[in-house]
């Protein structure tokens, strides 16, 4: 067929193009460099040396980073018979949450028989170094969580198929797959304010991204809706214990009104530093002060009381992330997936006891 219907967001129908949209080509690099088609292939193939002058060989290489060129790599494993390879970016595996994500799409891949290149981004969360540093590059498409979008934009303007895992969903990738993290918050909300608590602080992740703007502003938005139920006060801290414990033992410092009875703590780390600051302070988890976390890692049923968490699907993440890449790279259409989540009530929520 020459095109498909597909509906827009407001239920309005468009004309989708089976044309695949055009990129520059080696020939375009040849003629911007000026140089031949075979030239171009031997240096941005890395068999350029003894064959072409060192000048020439950067001059195409300049070129090709300028017309944002990426090798058709797609056309080069069928003549070839190589398998696809994807980049998959995390922002390291010595965190839990990321390390089940890759190995979800890790998992997928090789029932695909696609290749996974890692890269972990040393920043965590912001802009990565150009993984295509080298021109002799050979990746598919890419795969990266906890980004924003316009992280990795270089890559998406070459060519090369982009999904995006626990960000933005309206951005440029060609698909995005996100846990449902607003449903988690209300979850909390819900589950704090049925026990009764109405005086929360937030001790909120500090890392400006999609996903922990969402957490705060369904959280505040879920206690406005309650009469009496108040948010006392937001407290950032980096995502380590270390973190929670500092910012949670600023937020217990305060007494009487001032004082939340529950903590509604950003990530699963922050929640245990939280609960070592209430008993640093002389007070008691749950009976004083009720915790929650976010991710249920292991820590969570490591500690004692163990954590009341929202449970996300780390490795399905990954898993449904590299399916929805694998059609992106044969040209599919782009699309979001939210995944469900979960409440564990564990022991370090409870009804208040004070006023």
């Amino acid at each position: 067929m020459a095109g498909s219907r597909q509906t827009r967001p407001g239920g309005r129908q468009a004309e989708v193009s089976d044309a695949i949209p055009s990129r520059p080509t080696s020939r375009d690099v040849a003629q911007h460099a000026g140089v031949s088609q075979a030239t171009v292939s031997l240096v941005l193939g890395d068999r350029w040396r003894g064959r072409v002058s060192p000048a020439r060989a950067e001059a195409v290489r300049a070129a090709a980073r300028e017309l944002g060129y990426r090798p058709n790599l797609a056309a080069r494993s069928l003549r070839l018979g190589r398998s696809r390879t994807v980049l998959v970016v995390v922002p390291s595996l010595t965190n839990e949450f990321f390390a089940r994500m890759h190995a979800g799409a890790v998992r997928v891949a090789a029932g695909e028989d696609v290749g996974v290149v890692l890269y972990p981004s040393p920043e965590g969360v912001g802009p990565a170094r150009d993984p295509f540093a080298s021109a002799s590059a050979t990746l598919d498409g890419v795969l990266a969580s906890s980004m924003a979008v316009e992280a990795l934009a270089a890559l998406r303007e070459g060519g090369l198929p982009l999904v995006m895992l626990d960000s933005e969903p309206h951005g440029t990738a060609s698909a995005t797959v996100n846990p449902d993290i607003a449903a988690g918050m209300r979850l909390v909300a819900a589950h704090l304010l049925g026990l009764g608590h109405r005086r929360f602080a937030h001790i909120a992740a500090d890392v400006d991204s999609w996903t922990f703007r969402v957490r705060a502003r369904v959280l505040a938005g879920e206690l406005a809706s309650v009469p009496g139920a108040r948010l006392v006060r937001t407290e950032r801290a980096p995502i380590a214990v270390a973190g929670g414990l500092a910012a949670a033992t600023r937020v217990l410092e305060a007494t009487g009104p001032h004082r939340p009875t529950a903590l509604v703590c950003d990530d699963d780390m922050l929640a245990v530093g939280a609960c070592k600051a209430v008993r640093r302070l002389g007070l008691r988890v749950p009976e004083d002060v009720s915790v929650t976390g976010f991710d249920d890692l292991t820590v969570a049923t490591a500690v004692e009381p163990e954590l009341t968490t929202v449970a996300l699907p780390a490795e399905e993440l990954g898993a449904t992330g590299m399916r929805a890449l694998l059609p992106a790279l044969a040209g599919g259409p782009a699309g979001t997936t939210v995944l469900p989540v979960t409440l564990s009530r564990r022991g370090s929520t409870a009804p208040p006891t004070g006023p």
